[in-house]
């Protein structure tokens, strides 16, 4: 039978390896931990405020890029931080202290649709120092699985509605409503439409085998020649006249055309300045009352003795208006043009010549 002695050294060899296997297991346990680093590393504490928490409890991790760097330690309500009352206080491994910036931003994530919330941190845009104990991170608003939801629904309402809309439509169609259902189930519009693309074939037919009018000026190359010659002939005409060829040419590239147009202009200027000013019978028309004057009475008497001529006074007025004086003196005209011929014809007949001596 063992003494009291072994057995009290056998309990303490027994207590001794639990209290050992706890150690270890209790170690072991904090190593596995890779978020807290261990009971013994350095952490920062940061702090994030936020609209709302989604669902983000106390133990959720902390990611930076993705990757985790520590947990939340609490998560609490700050009325007086509207419109982010949601305090969010996290530990981060002090090595990734290098990877983090006051400008960095967090945001509440979730790992998949129905997964646990989680606080990411982002410094791909970050550029400032890093971040002291106890400092504010900026933060950005996520969608939470509540917003997707309410976003779906939304959707699946407008669909739902336009899906209304549409049965409706073609319920309107297949009635025959409207252009469309008219166009859809009048079979009478179906073969007029019928009858016209066959008419469009055959006239396309016409035109490819070079029929007609317009199968002529398709598949003829006599009018692809003439359009060609003119263009050649417009071409030719157009260098000649940039050459200053012909009178165009002349017109468009000779000088003296221009001085004398400008010689022209100068001397109608000078020609109006003088009968501005008096000069000449232009002049003294512009610009003499007398002169005026006697041109209109002059002009008041040739219409009078134009007048009296019309009115067949005086000898004019007669010869012009009295059709038996110009009848006799037509007569007497012709009388004495068969007497000049007579004479020329006859000379003797005429001219007598007599010579009487005493």
């Amino acid at each position: 039978m063992p003494s009291r002695k072994e057995i009290q050294w056998s309990q303490l060899r027994v207590g001794a390896l639990v209290l050992a296997a706890m150690a270890v297991l209790v170690g072991l346990i904090f190593l596995m931990s890779g978020s807290s680093g261990g009971p013994f590393a350095h952490k920062l504490v940061l702090r994030a405020y936020f609209e709302n928490a989604a669902g983000l409890k106390d133990g959720a991790p902390v990611t930076l890029e993705g990757v985790t760097v520590g947990n939340v330690i609490k998560v609490r309500v700050i009325p007086e931080r509207n419109p982010t009352p949601v305090e969010v206080t996290m530990r981060v491994g002090h090595e990734f202290l290098p990877k983090l910036h006051v400008d960095s931003t967090a945001s509440v994530a979730q790992a998949g649709v129905l997964g646990d919330s989680f606080v990411d941190i982002t410094s791909a845009r970050a550029i400032g120092p890093q971040p002291g104990e106890n400092a504010e991170l900026r933060t950005t608003g996520s969608p939470s699985i509540q917003d997707v939801v309410r976003n779906s629904n939304e959707s699946i309402v407008l669909t739902h509605g336009m899906l209304a809309k549409i049965d409706t439509l073609l319920d309107s169609l297949n009635a025959g409503h409207g252009t469309a259902g008219t166009l859809i189930n009048d079979p009478q519009l179906a073969r007029k439409i019928s009858s016209i693309a066959t008419n469009l074939d055959t006239v396309t037919k016409a035109i490819a085998s070079g029929k007609g009018s317009l199968g002529k000026l398709v598949n003829d190359d006599t009018l692809y020649t003439r359009a060609n010659s003119a263009i050649d002939r417009l071409d030719r005409i157009t260098t000649d006249l940039d050459e200053g060829k012909g009178t165009a040419g002349k017109l468009l590239k000779d000088d003296s055309l221009y001085k004398n147009l400008n010689a022209a202009v100068a001397n109608t200027n000078q020609l109006v300045a003088e009968v501005n000013q008096g000069k000449g019978a232009l002049g003294k028309l512009a610009k003499d009352p007398a002169f005026a004057a006697r041109l209109d009475d002059t002009i008041s008497r040739l219409d009078s003795i134009l007048k009296t001529v019309d009115e067949g006074k005086g000898s004019l007025g007669q010869l012009v208006q009295n059709r038996s004086l110009y009848d006799h003196a037509d007569e007497t005209l012709d009388q004495t043009q068969q007497l000049i011929k007579g004479m020329r014809e006859d000379p003797k007949k005429y001219l007598v010549i007599r010579l009487k001596l005493f």
